[in-house]
């Protein structure tokens, strides 16, 4: 990966962040934190 490459994600994954929190009050992000929570546990549990 490139630093351009990284940069560019890097914004776009910022921007979208941003527009959630704009337009959503951040629901998009509490849900996925809560997904990758309940993952974590369910890998933890299979190793």
């Amino acid at each position: 990966m490139t630093n351009t490459l990284s940069i560019i994600l890097g914004i776009l994954l910022l921007a979208c962040i941003g527009v959630d929190v704009v337009l959503n009050d951040g629901i998009g992000l509490v849900f996925l934190a809560r997904k990758f929570a309940t993952l974590i546990d369910w890998l933890a549990f299979w190793r």
